[in-house]
């Protein structure tokens, strides 16, 4: 017995001696620190010269957090950052064999730290975020070694009343009904993730910010637009987060800005990206898996209380009208942007990329040019090319609205006046008969068709305007009832003429067909 009990405390002290080991090895000097101040929480980073244990305190002043990193020391030439955000001041201090990071921050902020492994430009990192004090704590989360956490927040929805802005002298008025239509703009990487860099050091985190501020600057001089941006300075958001964003915020439309890279340096040239048929499965899946997402609306429509069956249909239509729009908005942005420089290949890609997985908000990427080519990077760098590289976008992103309006908004209105008719907020009720068809009886549901943002009931699809009685016949080549199954983008490739011309011909002011229908194909 005696004999196992030194056994015992002979290994106690191996193991204690190789603990003690293990600790030498990854001790770590802090060789700088930096900061940066988001919307939702504010992040301290200190670069470290190796793996490193540390622990974190409470100081002994409210507002005071202690970082404690076993075995390490403070680099002769480390400076510590200028207050931003939560974050007030940093000291540092020796505390027997550790390097103490002293924090002075907000009394009401709540800490959270974790350790990140060696990523692209940088080495290890010991990071530290601070939450607003009335903010959920998101320590629940697990933290991948690479990745970032940050809480999930909630922005709070604004409503379409409070982001209404006067318009422009010269500017047709918007009617109440005729709310702007939401661009939510998102500059891809930021803060800790720098992205790609150029030759000359170019970083695309700042590229990506400048054209996107560039971009809303645009759309939001522009009559029934509106633009959102995902982050407006340098700090890091998680890509999910992004998209919610959007979502939050009733977009109609996200654009992700970014700038490729390339280990050939005679790669070049502008990109647009949707969705893959794969990312959306796989997405479906999460969707319908995890019980927080089924709660939340899709579309305008609660997964939660639905079975599983049903609700899986729902989502398939919802993700099928967005990813059919992203395709449409994806062309004609990479069309105009082919009109100012070369296009990386002739044709919109598809990739499961994380930010254009919303399921009810139509997503594109847009890859301006690759940093890595020595003359791109140049461009990226002129303020003028990056104008115009934001033009581009609106001329895409503008067509697309134009072409296929989203009920309700200005777009819509204007369509309908170049139609004849005029939208219901502004006309009189007896005028309510002449201006719109009666919907065609004992009809049954909709049929899908793209309508970002949406998915209708029954009673939501307005029927297509009437067919004026002074339009001559020569200018229609054949009618079509509308059967089940089919959608107005369907109908216009069937017969070779473009959506616009099919809505025009019939006078209507949304995307949406009934089945019975008899619809007017035009000759041109």
């Amino acid at each position: 017995m005696r004999g196992i009990t030194v056994k015992l405390g002979f290994l106690a002290c191996v193991t204690s001696v190789a603990t003690m080991v293990s600790a030498v090895s990854t001790a770590a000097d802090v060789k700088a620190a930096r900061v940066w101040a988001g919307p939702e929480y504010t992040r301290v980073v200190f670069d470290l010269s190796g793996s490193a244990t540390y622990k974190m305190s409470q100081g002994d002043t409210p507002g005071s957090v202690v970082l404690d990193i076993a075995g390490s020391s403070v680099a002769g030439d480390f400076s510590a950052p200028g207050g931003q955000g939560l974050y007030k001041s940093l000291r540092t201090a020796k505390q027997g064999g550790a390097a103490r990071m002293v924090a002075t921050v907000d009394p009401t902020a709540k800490p959270k730290s974790f350790l990140l492994k060696p990523a692209g430009d940088y080495g290890y990192r010991l990071v530290l975020d601070l939450y607003p004090g009335g903010q959920s704590d998101p320590g629940d989360n697990p933290v991948d070694d690479d990745t970032p956490a940050v809480a999930e927040a909630t922005v709070a929805p604004v409503s379409r009343a409070a982001r209404e802005k006067t318009v422009p002298p010269g500017k047709p008025p918007l009617l109440a009904s005729e709310r702007k239509v939401v661009v939510a703009i998102d500059a891809g990487h930021g803060g800790e993730d720098p992205g790609a860099r150029g030759a000359t050091g170019l970083r695309e985190k700042d590229v990506t910010l400048q054209v996107a501020r560039e971009l809303a600057d645009q759309i939001n001089r522009q009559p029934g637009m509106q633009a959102v941006l995902t982050r407006n300075g340098d700090y890091f958001i998680p890509l999910k987060r992004r998209y919610q964003i959007a979502r939050e915020h009733n977009a109609d439309m996200f654009v992700s800005i970014h700038a490729d890279a390339f280990k050939n340096s005679d790669a070049k040239g502008s990109s647009v990206w949707v969705l893959s048929p794969r990312g959306k499965t796989s997405e479906a899946a999460r969707w319908l898996a995890d019980r927080e997402n089924r709660a939340d609306l899709v579309g305008g429509v609660s997964l939660d209380d639905k079975d599983d069956t049903l609700a899986a249909v729902l989502l398939d239509l919802q993700q099928g009208y967005a990813m059919q729009a992203s395709e449409s908005i994806a062309g004609n942005v990479l069309k105009a942007l082919g009109r100012l420089g070369p296009t990386h290949r002739g044709y919109v890609e598809r990739a499961n990329f994380v930010v254009l997985r919303s399921p009810d908000v139509p997503s594109v990427l847009v890859e301006t040019a690759f940093i890595t080519n020595p003359s791109e990077e140049r461009r990226l760098r002129d303020e003028d090319h990056r104008r115009q590289l934001a033009t581009a976008v609106l001329g895409g992103v503008r067509n697309y609205f134009e072409s296929m309006p989203p009920p309700g908004t200005w777009f819509a209105a204007q369509a309908a006046r170049r139609n004849g008719t005029v939208v219901a907020s502004s006309r009189s009720a007896r005028d309510d008969d002449d201006a719109l068809a009666k919907p065609a009886p004992k009809s049954p549901a909709p049929v899908k068709a793209s309508v970002p943002g949406k998915i209708l009931a029954k009673a939501d699809a307005p029927a297509p305007a009437k067919r004026s009685a002074g339009r001559a016949d020569d200018n229609v080549r054949d009618v079509h009832r509308v059967n089940r199954g089919e959608t107005l983008t369907g109908i216009a490739q069937q017969y070779g003429v473009s959506v616009g011309a099919l809505k025009l011909a019939n006078k209507m002011t949304d995307n949406n067909v009934r089945i019975g229908t008899v619809m007017v194909i035009p000759s041109g």
